[in-house]
């Protein structure tokens, strides 16, 4: 319960942040909207680029300004939503890690004493899928050692699918990211042919705005995929670690309850 409560508070702290991020970008197009050209936003994002210095978070906002906000504004939105999933995995994650090894000689200490209903304690008190895997076997002792694994393998396969919760909506998001930033792309370039041929000629100053946003939406898009990328894999490795261990625990775990039996 307590575990819960904190996710969710930390879920709505996470928006509320996302929102007033989302709400400062806005303000932002807004405000360069009224003040200066794009063209004039560029000219100084090409003349810190020339001088060899400023800071890269200020290009990188004046960046995506130029890119504009009807492509730009999907994108952040995905990188937003992204990291919220990719953080409340991890942060779930890494409390449902225990030590795998300290549980288990716990749990074997209490069964060579005879002590059943203490190690069924133990497991219960303890949080995390390992744990939890324990509990449902150990809970079934007087079954048999074959409902033992039954169980522990079917509880096993329910904590697997729970691990992975959310992990569609990030991929999604990772696909999602970069092919908006082409589809800004293609039709920037489209603008581009359009001012081409309303012109009658190639003028590169009449195109370069439009082949400019194209090709930052595509850079935007990517970013967005490579962030939400490193954090999936990292997830990914989590989880399979805690998987692994769910089932060194179930094997150790047999091996336990047969010496039990055999001390009985």
């Amino acid at each position: 319960m307590y575990k819960s409560k904190t996710m969710k508070n930390f879920i709505t702290l996470f928006s509320l942040l996302s929102f007033l991020l989302f709400a400062g970008v806005e303000s932002t197009y807004a405000q360069d909207e009224n003040t200066q050209t794009t063209e004039a936003v560029q000219a100084n994002g090409d003349a810190v680029e020339e001088a060899g210095g400023g800071n890269p978070t200020q290009i990188l906002k004046e960046q995506f300004i130029i890119g504009g906000p009807q492509w730009m504004t999907p994108i952040l939105i995905c990188l937003i939503l992204g990291l919220a999933i990719a953080i409340e995995r991890i942060i779930s994650l890494n409390l449902k890690t225990a030590n795998r090894a300290k549980l288990l000689d716990r749990v074997d200490a209490a069964l060579q004493a005879g002590n059943v209903n203490e190690a069924i304690e133990i497991a219960r008190s303890t949080k995390g899928p390992v744990a939890s895997v324990l509990y449902q076997g150990l809970d079934r002792v007087n079954e048999g050692l074959d409902v033992v694994e039954k169980s522990i393998s079917s509880y096993g396969s329910v904590l697997a699918a729970q691990l992975e919760k959310g992990l569609s909506w990030l991929s999604l998001f990772i696909a999602i990211a970069p092919m908006l930033g082409f589809m800004g792309t293609v039709i920037g370039m489209i603008q581009a042919f359009q001012s081409i041929a309303k012109a009658g000629d190639v003028q590169i100053q009449l195109i370069a705005d439009d082949i400019n946003v194209a090709l930052l939406t595509t850079v935007f898009g990517l970013i967005t995929a490579i962030i939400l990328q490193v954090f999936y894999n990292y997830i990914l490795s989590k989880i399979d670690g805690l998987v692994n261990d769910m089932e060194s625990a179930s094997v150790s775990l047999i091996d336990m309850l047969v010496k039990y039996r055999l001390g009985r």
